[in-house]
């Protein structure tokens, strides 16, 4: 799958990206547990997303490379559409080559009515 096909609530996702950026760790509360969560700009030449990672899968993930993400999931927060790995998703890092990240057509900086 490309990134510029990604819609809401999708599930078993699997595609391949490069890591433009990262943003700030964040500690949340979810489950009754805290976790360290961060947000990555992922994208191929065509589209780029907000990823978000939590714990573990966070430190498998560096800058300026590219990866298979898979078993990925979409959704909607803040009005924004959302790539995700969740528990069952798995990262590994890809042979392909992606030259330039596509920032213009950023599917996170599209707003999503969340009621979707």
């Amino acid at each position: 799958m490309r990134i510029e096909e990604l819609a809401p609530d999708q599930k078993k996702i699997s595609l391949v990206a490069k890591v433009a950026s990262k943003e700030e760790e964040m500690d949340v509360s979810a489950e009754g547990k805290i976790h360290r969560t961060a947000d990555f700009l992922i994208g191929d030449g065509k589209a780029s997303i907000l990823l978000s990672a939590w714990d573990g899968k966070i430190n498998l993930i560096q800058v300026g490379k590219v990866y298979r993400f898979e078993n990925a999931y979409t959704t909607i927060f803040r009005h924004s559409l959302r790539l995700n790995l969740g528990r069952y998703g798995r990262i590994r890092e890809s042979a392909w080559k992606i030259e330039k990240v596509n920032y213009r057509n950023n599917m996170s900086e599209k707003e999503l009515d969340e009621s979707l």
